[in-house]
């Protein structure tokens, strides 16, 4: 179970300032202007996947609404945003007893996303919503970066289990979110503790090159090992000779060796000659978990290899080469008074270089063909045609400021798994091309 999506062991501080400074500016105006209170509705969407990315993966909506419901202006926030001039009195009451009440609407997390998927709404007073952009942004734009890459890393594994081991190459809170995304896009397991107790992912690890350099002999650090942690343990065999330390490893160990780790040279070359060396010793069932800067290309070139796992660091927690989705968070519809039944007016940024939205409170659907398939993303205003009903994408999350959409993060990751076997077979494909889907628009009323 995610005992952390369920609100334990770790509570989340407030989320107040991790926003810009535009956001409060914008509210003061608002409040001086007397528009703040007006209904209000913003979607997060992207205009565009990452070049060559087939599909966008939709992670991290357990920690927006974590954010949500830690977004307080506490005493020591307040005072730092009166002695900054940040806003005026006036503002500073107002935060005072900030509480989100409206209502988020999105697609569950572990869906595939494509470019204009609305995939987060969030309704409310302008005043409430605006404070939420950058929070919000910031989190679904790390963490699907992470498990978009992830997601592609688990096709090119095909099935052969992924750890998570990044947490050295990036900021130490992010290592934790990047572990979680991870998770959510097919990996296994994690390194990082702190991920393990926040999340319950599973963790692992055994030593590292520092602990056969720490003794004598290697002999002497695999005995230590095995001493410690039992025969089934993972012992590291490239720090000095690969061949030879497997005979010693096996030796030291026995056949119940439970895996031998390589880091370094011609994974696939090692490798076989790892796996032959195993079966000759009578080490048929130790397995072969591989390291060393791998991504998603080196992982499927490894394919034919006989490996049994793969341990991923530096690419995982980067996105692979694109560490953001580029979401924006943008207002689509509005009332044009403060009065809560005035109804709801689309708007809409128009400007030149590919910078436009599409205004209206929007639903999703996802089409499918004969087979089953999916085949297109419609995104629409309005009512949902009768034939797509049963299709629609968005759930609710929150409902008049209460959270009503917490669920195990293990429930999150089959959900992703069963999204991605629903696309085009195409959709797994390394090669670069453009988005599985098309993205299909029906325009109607925004909505009241």
């Amino acid at each position: 179970m995610d005992v952390a999506d369920l609100g334990l062991p770790v509570d989340v501080p407030s989320t107040a300032l991790f926003t810009d400074q535009y956001e409060l500016t914008m509210l003061q105006a608002a409040l001086k202007a007397g528009t703040a209170e007006r209904r209000s509705v913003f979607e997060v969407f992207t205009r565009r996947l990452p070049d060559g990315r087939r599909y966008g993966v939709v992670a991290g909506t357990g920690r927006v609404l974590d954010a949500i419901e830690n977004f307080r202006f506490d005493a020591d926030v307040l005072a730092f945003l009166r002695e900054r001039a940040v806003v005026d009195e006036a503002t500073l009451a107002w935060l005072a007893s900030y509480r989100f009440s409206g209502d988020v609407w999105g697609y569950p997390e572990g869906e595939v996303y494509f470019p204009g998927s609305p995939i987060m709404r969030v309704e409310g007073t302008f005043a409430e919503c605006v404070l939420l952009e950058t929070v919000i942004l910031s989190v679904l734009n790390h963490d699907s970066a992470i498990a978009a890459a992830a997601s592609r890393m688990s096709s090119a594994a095909g099935g052969r289990p992924l750890i998570e081991m990044g947490a050295r190459r990036t900021h130490e809170l992010a290592a934790v979110a990047s572990a979680r995304a991870a998770y959510v896009g097919g990996f296994s397991s994690t390194s990082d503790l702190a991920a393990g107790f926040r999340y319950n992912i599973p963790t692992v690890g055994t030593s590292a090159h520092a602990f056969t350099l720490l003794h004598d002999h290697e002999r002497d650090a695999f005995q230590a090992q095995v001493a410690s942690l039992g025969r089934g343990t993972t012992l590291l065999v490239d720090t000095y000779d690969v061949a030879e330390a497997v005979r010693m490893a096996v030796q030291v160990a026995g056949p119940e060796l439970g895996a031998v780790r390589i880091d370094s040279g011609d994974l696939l070359l090692v490798a076989h000659r790892v796996r032959r060396q195993l079966d000759e010793l009578g080490a048929r069932d130790t397995k072969i978990i591989v390291t060393s800067d791998l991504d998603e290309y080196a992982i499927a070139s490894l394919a034919a290899a006989p490996v049994d796992a793969y341990g991923v660091g530096t690419q995982l927690v980067t996105g692979s080469g694109h560490p953001t989705c580029s979401m924006v968070y943008k207002l689509v519809a509005r009332a044009g008074s403060t009065d809560p039944k005035a109804p709801l007016l689309p708007v809409a940024k128009k400007s030149s270089g590919g910078k436009t939205s599409v205004g209206g409170r929007k639903w999703a659907a996802r089409r499918l063909d004969e087979n089953g398939v999916a085949e297109a993303e419609v995104v629409g205003t309005g009512a949902v045609p009768t034939e797509l009903l049963d299709r629609r994408l968005l759930v609710e999350l929150v409902k008049g400021g209460e959270v009503v959409a917490r669920e195990p993060l293990d429930v999150v990751r089959e959900r992703h798994t069963a999204a991605v076997a629903g696309l085009p077979l195409s959709a797994t494909q390394l090669s670069r091309g453009e988005p599985v889907l098309p993205t299909e628009y029906v325009h109607g009323r925004s909505g009241s």
